[in-house]
């Protein structure tokens, strides 16, 4: 065999016994273990650490293109390990077809050294299986491609600020969510707490949702429906604007999208970089996401299309959850109030819409998929969305004495009493 039959990734010099993971599969390495074979079409994410125990991990995605000409060989990424930095390094082709060779050349790389794709977890006492796992996230049929549908070369390439290396780990940041310290400039800061990565967030300042210039009752109604930020994140990265949902040609690129899809893949990016690195700026732009997507009332009317498919990926999220370590999405009533409280707030914009706009506008594709995530919370963790709760009432004491009781606990929740927002014209 002169060449490898089917897409590769050959990682030359890997340490044994440090942590890999590759899309929703992580194992350890062997000795014996020098890459992964059988790659399907698409985007796909690969990680290190040296240890297990450790929490600092370092990521690269890579594009398996379509299947080339019968006339061209499988693609076949190289990466290095670099004992400075402990990560993979990129490494030139020369240099990688030169490590195969002298490991006795691609038929005998192929067949002993390379797990194919979707492994399984489990150790054996095979001499030639190539990596031993010790946490299964099972890559079930569909799963990777499920949540992650929406990325893109052009999506990566913004997201990582590189052209060609699309590299993240668990320390690198957006602008807004570095950590300032009193005192201490940006240049002293980077001295104690080392040199991070910036990341390439959309920039959604939830704190001005509205037009600039904007003001008065506009600036309330864009506070409160946050619709305006919504559409105009999707121009300022997609740039062609279409009436409705319809398929646009991405300049430059000559991808086809349809609306939002920008805001799909940055989603989609930062919720897998939580799952795999635990990586805190991703989780804040995730949950900044949310906030701004399920807090639209006009866009659910015109866009109803893009809600559809942005309810469809978060349940798919949602139900990996669990494949984070230590359960970095607490989803229990404290942990996960940030996401009950938007859910519950988006079934209410919904009831609204509904009983002003009919079904042939697409808006019970929305209520379809929001009950599907709907049942899914409620069987998970036992929430209840709607508001069909005594808030006040008679309660009769040991000694049968009647007494008005009223509670006010959920008034945060549904925007109510306090809480509830004001419409001020100035």
């Amino acid at each position: 065999m002169s060449t490898h039959p089917t897409p590769t990734l050959i990682l030359l010099n890997l340490p044994p016994s440090i942590l890999c993971g590759i899309n929703l599969l992580t194992f350890t390495t062997t000795p014996t273990f020098l890459g992964i074979k059988s790659f399907p079409t698409g985007f796909h994410f690969l990680f290190t650490s040296p240890s297990a125990s450790l929490s600092l991990r370092d990521g690269f995605w890579f594009q398996i293109p379509p299947t080339p000409p019968a006339s061209s060989p499988p693609p076949a990424v190289f990466r290095k390990w670099s004992p400075e930095t402990e990560c993979l390094a990129p490494c030139p082709q020369p240099e990688g077809e030169a490590f195969v060779h002298a490991k006795g050349g691609w038929k005998e790389v192929y067949e002993k050294h390379l797990t194919p794709y979707r492994q399984s977890g489990a150790a054996s006492s095979d001499a030639n299986d190539a990596a031993a796992a010790t946490k299964q996230q099972d890559d079930k049929e569909g799963a990777w491609e499920g949540i992650t549908s929406h990325v893109s070369a052009s999506i990566l390439t913004r997201f990582t600020k590189s052209d060609d290396e699309w590299t993240i780990s668990s320390a690198s940041s957006g602008v807004q969510d570095r950590d300032e310290i009193p005192g201490l400039s940006r240049e002293e800061v980077r001295d104690v707490i080392g040199e991070e990565k910036e990341l390439g967030m959309l920039g959604i300042d939830l704190k001005r949702t509205w037009r600039e210039g904007a003001v008065g009752r506009e600036r309330t109604e864009g506070a409160r429906d946050r619709s305006w930020l919504l559409q105009d994140l999707s121009e300022r990265y997609q740039g062609t604007e279409e009436d409705g949902d319809e398929v646009m040609i991405k300049s430059g690129g000559g991808r086809e999208e349809r609306w939002g899809d920008v805001i799909m893949g940055q989603m989609e990016i930062c919720f897998l970089m939580v799952l795999t690195l635990a990586n805190y700026s991703c989780l804040e732009e995730w949950k900044r996401i949310l906030a701004l997507v399920l807090t639209c009332e006009k866009s659910v009317r015109d866009r109803w299309q893009f809600f559809a498919r942005f309810l469809r990926l978060l349940k798919r999220q949602l139900e990996r959850t669990d494949d984070v370590e230590g359960g970095l999405f607490d989803m229990s009533d404290d942990g996960g109030a940030f996401l009950k409280v938007l859910l519950k707030g988006f079934k209410r914009t919904l009831g609204q819409i509904a009983e002003s706009k009919g079904e042939e506008d697409g808006i019970e594709d929305v209520k379809d998929e929001f009950e599907e995530v709907e049942k899914w919370v409620k069987d998970q963790y036992r929430w209840e969305l709607g508001d069909e709760f005594v808030r006040s009432g008679m309660l009769e004491l040991e000694d049968g004495e009647m007494v008005m009781m009223e509670t006010k606990e959920l008034e945060g929740e549904d925007e109510s009493g306090e809480y509830a927002p004001v419409i001020v014209d100035l």
